[in-house]
């Protein structure tokens, strides 16, 4: 039976007009500011918000570290991504504690070399050029930020929101989420890297939305990584090759989605909710849940079935190449 195009019409149009109203009037303006080419979950969480509409990537700013080696991967992944447009700036190179390692040292050596802009600069200005309406997503230690708002607290404080992977309040790492906690959190990298910045930060009155290591140890089992790999789209071999590297420069058997649980959050906050609390940094690099006012929505639990259902099909997503 042939189906006329008289009756499946008004269906259509019904179709288009919820998908109108249940999407964002306009895409949700974004700078990350991250430590990409140590970890691998950098890398997923920009596959993320590269491949979500609801996202306008403003610039991405390289932090902590050799800088000017993450710059370069930047500029590599943009461009192999069909991404070159997006501008990438660089901030002040710390020297690590000895924490972490540049797993994709060599890929991000073969990027380009060219000069970059001042992070810091770049996070002023963007935030006072678009007021209350830029979210900057944190995936790496808060240097760039705590230095962004010790130049000009004015602009710094334009900014919508902050989206944050760090900190432990209930739990610690190795500790899975389908666990009972047994209340060890841990003093986790990207505080414990710059605990001052990170202090700066939570008592700057900036909106925070805290994705500790209680909810974002999810784990990128081998199943899930062959589906993304084989998908081949310009994203999928980036991610493939990245991997790759990954696993020949460290000793972990499978890669965690940390950042990729605050890049999703970023799109789609019902994807690991939050509650309200005072969390404080202390002199150690822990973030302690407190009495007070709270000055984070902190994601405590997550359910890695719902992170996958979201994120695999962004990842998968084919973006036709522009012309």
């Amino acid at each position: 039976m042939k189906l006329s195009l008289r009756w499946l019409a008004p269906f259509l149009l019904f179709c288009g007009a919820a998908r109108t109203q249940s999407m964002p009037a306009a895409p949700q303006q974004v700078i990350v500011d991250t430590d990409i080419g140590d970890d691998l979950d950098d890398a997923y969480a920009l596959g993320l918000l590269l491949q979500s509409p609801s996202i306008q990537l403003l610039g991405v700013t390289a932090d902590w570290g050799d800088t000017k080696l993450r710059a370069r991967m930047l500029d590599r992944f943009l461009a192999e991504t069909g991404h070159a447009e997006i501008p990438v700036f660089i901030g002040p190179e710390k020297t690590s504690l000895g924490m972490a390692s540049f797993t994709q040292r060599a890929w991000a050596e073969r990027g380009p070399s060219r000069p970059h802009g001042d992070a810091i600069g770049f996070i002023i200005d963007t935030a006072k050029q678009h007021p209350g309406e830029v979210t900057l997503i944190a995936l790496g230690p808060m240097t760039n930020l705590a230095a962004a708002l010790k130049r000009d607290p004015e602009s710094f404080h334009k900014l919508r929101r902050i989206v944050m992977m760090g900190g432990s309040v209930r739990r610690g790492y190795g500790e899975p989420s389908f666990l009972p906690p047994v209340n060890r959190p841990s003093a986790e990298y990207n505080i414990k890297m710059d605990i001052a910045s990170a202090q700066a930060v939570f008592k700057s009155g900036v909106p925070i939305a805290m994705m500790p290591l209680d909810s974002t140890q999810i784990m990128m089992d081998e199943t899930k990584r062959s589906l993304i790999f084989a998908a081949g789209t310009p994203l999928t071999d980036v991610l493939a090759s990245l991997t790759a590297e990954w696993f020949a420069n460290q000793y972990w058997p499978v890669p965690t989605a940390f950042d990729a649980v605050a890049a999703l959050y970023a799109i789609d906050p019902a994807s690991c909710p939050v509650t309200p609390l005072r969390i404080e940094v202390n002199a150690d690099g822990f973030t302690r849940e407190v009495a007070g006012k709270p000055n984070a929505d902190v994601c405590l639990s997550n359910d890695p079935d719902r992170f996958f259902q979201s994120a695999l099909p962004l990842w998968l997503r084919e973006i036709p190449a522009k012309r």
